[in-house]
């Protein structure tokens, strides 16, 4: 759960200070990696784990204080996990000193592994990350969900940070998908995975967001997308004629070809 560096193109490093999710993707590749690590059968974690209330009355959530450690029936200790709930939405509070204890300057994707905008996920945990985000400013914090409208609800309600170094995004699969721009905060729209054509958005659709990452289905699920140039290149020439960022991720090469866009939206 430390701030990792990453394989993600778009960011350096990566921090799970919340992981989990309910969105239930059929495409997650976070789901397929907590499988390799959640306890087993014949595991079970140590007892510095709590519950807490869901925020939309679902079952409950986990909070976890310390790193776990998986033991034996017979209590003898086996590995550690950073997943002791699974894929159920947990709090990873110890984690929430790791940014500041980062002194390099990084781009950091919060929450790679889970929604944290999630209808489920309580104000109090991510008033609790932003305030660990702006305990180290020296960052670059990108956030991303599923779940446009809980940014709409917490800037409404005063607790969506307008810092230069945070950066929200939407995450969106084709153009009946909504995302969230506004003028007081750094926004983007991460295309992925492209399940369908994008067709010609209107400008007064791209002109409002900073930037766009594309990105293709990886993986082998077996009814996987494959999209064609034809799908994003709408998109593409708007955004250039409006002089946006576009980024394309490596999964974007069989469709663009080797000369792919790779542009951010501040200095690299």
């Amino acid at each position: 759960m430390n701030v990792h560096k990453t394989k993600i193109e778009w960011c350096s490093h990566t921090w799970n200070p919340v992981t989990g999710c309910r969105h239930g993707c059929e495409y997650c590749y976070a789901q397929r990696i907590v499988s390799r690590f959640e306890p087993k059968i014949d595991e079970w974690p140590d007892e510095a784990i709590t519950t807490a209330p869901s925020a939309d009355g679902g079952p409950e959530l986990y909070v976890v204080e310390r790193p776990t450690r998986l033991k034996t029936k017979e209590g003898g200790y086996r590995r550690p996990t950073p997943y002791p709930k699974g894929f159920a939405p947990t709090l990873h509070a110890y984690t929430l000193t790791y940014p500041e204890q980062r002194k390099a300057p990084s781009n950091i994707f919060v929450c790679s592994m889970s929604d944290l905008f999630g209808a489920w996920v309580p104000d109090e945990w991510i008033e609790r990350i932003f305030d660990a985000c702006k305990r180290a400013p020296q960052h670059t914090y990108l956030f991303l969900t599923k779940n446009p409208a809980r940014y709409l609800d917490l800037a409404s309600k005063g607790k969506l940070p307008e810092e230069r170094n945070f950066w929200y995004g939407t995450t969106t699969t084709g153009p009946d998908k909504p995302f969230w721009w506004s003028k007081h905060h750094n926004t983007f729209a991460s295309i992925e995975p492209i399940l369908g054509p994008l067709g010609n958005p209107k400008k007064d659709i791209i002109e409002p967001m900073d930037w766009f990452i594309l990105g293709a289905e990886t993986g082998n699920r077996k009814d996987k997308v494959v999209p064609k140039r034809e799908w994003i290149e709408g998109v593409v020439e708007q955004a250039k004629a409006l002089g946006k960022p576009v980024f394309m991720k490596d999964s974007m090469k069989p469709i663009w070809g080797d000369d792919i866009i790779t542009e951010f939206p501040w200095s690299e």
